[in-house]
């Protein structure tokens, strides 16, 4: 079977299992939040100013909102992906609590175009599925494999994929543009991907 066809069929079988998930995905969310601040809380204090890139969910994406609103709160910089056209990198733009967000492609929302562009040290990303090898299955469009590609061309970043942790399969198909995690953060627990 092609990496492109196990995609798939693993991707309409993620979907149909994360929209059934009977967690309260609020208890989660906060779980999630105080998991990722105790896994990441020397690298935190190790660069004070660091920018931590999250997401803005759609339909029934893990919510790392309460996660980024606390980061505000320490004082670190968040920042939300801005899609600029599809086979392009994604940018991002400063955002905190209050900040005017206008609709965006897919259903999501992202800062207005008088946000200040940043570039973040952490990436949040969402997925559909993950392995624990940092194997992630997003919905198809490549912008967070290219764009972890093109960051890590310039410097060092950590990717931190954000799921519920019954999104858990044994392996994600992976091909050669595919990027890998360097964490996963569920309501459960922290795994370093190896």
């Amino acid at each position: 079977m092609s990496i492109i066809k196990a995609k798939k069929i693993l991707r309409d079988r993620a979907k149909t299992r994360r929209g059934t998930l009977p967690q309260n995905a609020t208890a989660a969310a906060q779980r999630q939040c105080e998991l990722f601040i105790e896994t990441f809380e020397a690298e935190l204090k190790r660069s004070p100013t660091s920018t931590i890139s999250g997401y803005w969910p759609m339909n029934d994406e893990f919510d790392v909102r309460p996660l980024m609103i606390r980061l505000t709160e320490f004082g670190y910089v968040c920042a939300l992906p801005v899609v600029v056209a599809p086979g392009e990198a994604l940018v991002f733009r400063c955002w905190q609590p209050g900040d005017p967000l206008v609709k965006a492609k897919f259903g999501t929302r992202e800062p207005n175009a008088q946000a200040a562009n940043t570039v973040p040290d952490i990436v949040l990303t969402p997925l559909l599925a993950f392995d624990d090898t940092g194997r992630r299955l997003g919905y198809g469009g490549g912008f967070y494999d290219l764009t972890l590609k093109k960051l890590r061309a310039v410097r060092p970043i950590i990717a931190v994929g954000v799921a519920y942790q019954a999104q858990r399969v044994d392996k994600v198909p992976s091909g050669d543009r595919d990027e890998r995690l360097d964490w996963i953060v569920t309501e459960e627990r922290a795994i370093r991907c190896e």
